[in-house]
């Protein structure tokens, strides 16, 4: 982790009356607040963050990325999703992978050209705008703000700075480059140092005029294949024309008079579900207290359990069976739960049905009470690092995401969705379905697999300990992840959590790493802006 950069907030919630908008980057912010100001609304507004942190935060963002959107009407109560998420290559196949001498054992590199996917980001933010937009601004005014970023430069951010020299070294110690573009006179530039990036600009510009034609034919596209083709990637003119956004339902589970929505398979939205199910399951969760040894306890297994159901079963619904209603039913939660010991870790968690890195998040909600909850990636830092030429954005990495086992449900092959970690979340009360359902949230945060577990983490804080929302973004958190190397599962605490519950948990046989430091970046609460 991350120990040089320390996180520290005192702030109180933001309250407004007609409207707010939560990003990382504060200039992104404010182009998202013009947005609303101008009489756009909050999808207008979410687009309109997402081009600005594409231009202030490459090392995290952009249109070589994917994105993924939830949106509320205000009006009608209606909750609609896009999957923007990009397919892989016709032409990427296992038999290719291993044709090359890779395999599960000895995958490529993670910045591989094979890895990149079909960027889905600019089609999700056009046709979030043609969906959910207010239809008084056209998409062209909605760019503008990052357009004028780019093209004017905007003075990097500490955080920025920070993940774009951490970046740069990683893919230099992996023998690759980050293109020029996304460069000063070959160095990543430092915090206060204006950046330009007049190609961005252009890239976004065209955009705006000519919507998804510019990114996905024509001169965007020629220089993304080109690129690819020349470090020994398979993508073809084609795999770019064909791609489109997916309009899709949202899943949900209710949770003590509340309701959580999040996206479908292949984005893990599912996990976040699962494990809210699993944990209303144990009615003492709050006894001893906010991140004391048995709600740490209670919340490490639960993920455990998630997320190896989700790593079996999760993948493109297009490619394969995902058990989406069998994983949902609260039976099934009840029966994963009897699993947990309060006085011991699990020793071996398996699949329980018998049946076959670096994000943006943000969010918006406008007077009329619609909200946009809104997740921009290309995964590792810049993804690939490989830049096309004269477009000046990164292209992403997510087909790292894809297995190499052939039986496996997220195994590569032409034309699939990897699995996703992108997932934007919004909170409403669980009314009947007759009723409007209110709003109570939009939320989200970033880091892989810790989103689902985020998520939840701040839903607890609110719902059981009565955090107010900036609170519950402040309290430390807790990460549970699967490590091969260990071959096991390894529990990261921030700091902020008490030495005393790091003890007490290894105690109980897991694995503790206390304490972890880390900058973050998670709105709501971060950068603000109000109406």
């Amino acid at each position: 982790m991350d120990s040089d950069l320390t996180f520290s907030s005192r702030r109180s919630p933001v309250v407004c009356l007609h409207g707010c908008v939560a990003s990382s980057q504060p200039l992104a912010s404010t182009v998202g607040l013009d947005v609303l100001k101008r009489g756009g609304n909050a999808a207008d507004a979410a687009v309109a963050i997402a081009a600005a942190l594409a231009v202030t935060e490459p090392c995290t963002t952009g249109p070589g990325g994917d994105a993924f959107c939830l949106f509320y009407n205000g009006n009608t109560g209606e909750i609609k999703g896009i999957n923007g998420s990009g397919r892989s290559p016709q032409a990427l196949t296992l038999d290719l992978f291993e044709g090359r001498g890779f395999s599960a054992g000895t995958p490529p590199s993670a910045f591989d050209a094979l890895n990149i996917t079909v960027p889905g980001a600019p089609a999700c933010w056009c046709d979030t705008v043609q969906l959910f937009g207010s239809k008084k601004l056209s998409l062209q005014e909605v760019l503008s703000g990052a357009v004028e970023l780019a093209e004017e430069g905007f003075p990097v951010s500490e955080v920025a700075a920070h993940y774009w020299e951490k970046w740069t070294t990683a893919l230099r110690s992996d023998g690759k480059a980050l293109g020029e573009d996304l460069l000063t006179d070959s160095r990543p530039p430092r915090c206060g140092q204006v950046f330009k990036n007049p190609s961005l600009a252009q890239t976004i510009k065209e955009l705006g005029e000519r919507g998804k034609p510019a990114f996905y034919q024509g001169r965007v596209a020629r220089a993304i294949v080109d690129v690819i083709l020349q470090n020994g990637g398979v993508m073809t003119l084609e795999d770019l024309s064909s791609h489109d956004s997916e309009v899709v339902t949202p899943i949900s589970t209710e949770y003590k008079g509340f309701r959580l929505w999040e996206l479908p398979p292949n984005s893990q939205g599912l996990v976040a579900l699962f494990l809210l199910n699993i944990l209303e399951n144990f009615p003492q969760l709050k006894a001893g207290g906010h991140n004391s040894p048995d709600y740490i306890h209670v919340l490490v297994e639960a993920v455990r359990l998630a997320q190896t159901d989700a790593f079996h079963y999760l993948g493109d619904p297009a490619h394969g069976a995902v058990p989406l209603e069998s994983l949902l039913d609260k039976s099934y939660s009840r029966q994963r739960a009897q699993r947990v010991s309060m006085n011991r870790a699990m020793e071996c968690v398996r699949p329980g049905l018998t049946t076959g890195s670096d994000t943006v998040y943000f969010c918006v909600i406008d007077s009329q009470g619609n909200a946009c909850s809104f997740v921009n990636s290309t995964y590792m830092g810049f993804g690939t690092g490989l830049v096309p030429k004269d477009c000046g954005f990164s292209l992403q990495n997510r087909g790292a995401g894809f297995s190499l086992c052939r039986e496996h449900i997220n195994c590569v092959a032409g034309g699939k969705r990897p699995y996703h970690t992108l997932i934007p979340a919004l909170l409403t009360d669980s009314s009947t379905k007759s009723q409007k359902p209110q709003l109570l949230a939009a939320l989200g945060v970033v880091g892989a697999f810790m989103q689902p577990q985020g998520h939840i983490q701040v839903l607890l804080n609110m719902v059981e300990f009565g955090m107010n929302p900036q609170q519950a973004l402040d309290a430390p958190r807790v990460f549970v992840h699967y490590d091969p190397k260990a071959d096991g599962w390894l529990v990261k605490l921030e700091e902020g959590i008490d030495q005393e519950v790091a003890v007490e948990l290894r105690k109980r046989g897991h694995m503790v790493t206390w304490p972890v430091t880390a900058p973050r970046s998670v709105p709501p609460g971060c950068d603000s802006g109000i109406l």
